[in-house]
């Protein structure tokens, strides 16, 4: 394609929130979402979203999807696609502006997902000459460390692990892992860790001075600040079941 060409298209990536939803009913989500931001406008900072209902048992007839998109928006994350609804619920939402995605697309697999059978046995052939076989490529790493201090505004994203830091997490700045998060040194931005859906991820710092902490994405905030008795503790937070919910918990740590 020509470079003056009036249209190109080039690939990118982009840091995309899964928001799982379990509800679509307006006043239980805002009531949720003032817990969580504390209505602050600008919590996500213009965030991307999708909004995943693969774990939604129930949703109403007609969901305001308007509505959802301007609640989402008020805390300062852009609803852009819907992923995990029953296909009349999907087009209902695509014909809102939010087009239906595959959970691919979110690096899972939907939990309604039907597995396709496998393909029939190949009739028998010749074995070939054998060939030089390519050395494997390297497993992904398990951990990743930061042993950097990481400033108010700054974010890190440890993809398919867990992550160590060993340096301070300042207000403001964010720390992000699929895995586990061990901070050892004080805590207080924030960290959220399981963050593809783990939820036997657990957070430990050896100084808890947190803004938000999140487990598999329910999160627990400290605009009042952290409870004395765990202020600038060792602390671990992890998640707990309890009647089939989960309730994100924060207890002390002793280490020693």
């Amino acid at each position: 394609m020509a470079k003056d060409a009036p249209i190109q298209f080039k690939g990118t990536t982009l840091k995309i929130i899964q928001t799982q939803l379990r509800s679509t009913d307006p006043a239980r989500l805002h009531a949720a979402l003032a817990e969580l931001t504390g209505n602050s406008p600008d919590f996500f900072e213009n965030e991307l979203a999708v909004l995943d209902f693969s774990h939604t048992d129930t949703l109403a007839d007609l969901p305001d999807w308007k509505g959802i998109c301007r609640l989402l928006a008020d805390s300062g994350l852009s609803a852009i696609a819907t992923c995990g609804l029953p296909a009349a619920q999907a087009a209902n939402a695509a014909a809102a502006g939010l087009p239906s995605v595959s959970g691919d697309a979110l690096g899972r697999t939907p939990r309604n997902r039907v597995a396709e059978p496998p393909p029939p046995p190949a009739a028998p052939v010749a074995a070939p000459e054998l060939a030089a076989v390519p050395p494997s490529p390297e497993p992904p790493p398990r951990t990743i460390t930061l042993d950097k201090p990481l400033r108010s505004g700054q974010r890190f994203y440890a993809k398919g692990c867990d992550l160590i830091v060993t340096a301070m997490i300042s207000a403001g700045a964010e720390v992000i892992a699929d895995g586990h998060i061990h901070v050892y040194a004080p805590l207080r931005g924030r960290a959220l860790a399981g963050a593809s859906g783990d939820k036997s991820a657990r957070i430990f710092t050896t100084s808890l001075e947190a803004e938000l902490v999140s487990v598999a994405g329910i999160y627990r905030t400290f605009e009042a600040g952290v409870p004395a008795e765990l202020a600038r503790q060792p602390a671990t937070i992890c998640l707990v079941e309890e009647g089939g919910n989960s309730r994100l918990t924060v207890a002390a740590l002793a280490l020693r």
